[in-house]
């Protein structure tokens, strides 16, 4: 059975200029607004890509510190 999977919005709405991700829940504007016509497959992608986007944010923010 396909579950359902819940959205990683967590009320923190402002896109960041720069990578275009929310700083809430690291989605596209776009991905925001078609989350609900995603198939439970595309989202759980999404969520995948999601995780990697949160890694590569907390290494570009320390690579600020060592430069």
């Amino acid at each position: 059975m396909d579950e359902a999977v819940e959205s990683p919005c967590v009320r923190v709405c402002a896109i960041d200029a720069k990578s275009g991700y929310c700083h809430g829940c690291f989605r596209t504007l776009r991905e925001i607004s078609y989350w609900t016509t995603y198939t439970h497959a595309q989202q759980r992608a999404l969520l995948e890509e999601i995780e990697q986007r949160k890694v590569a944010g907390r290494i570009d923010s320390l690579h600020q510190f060592t430069e």
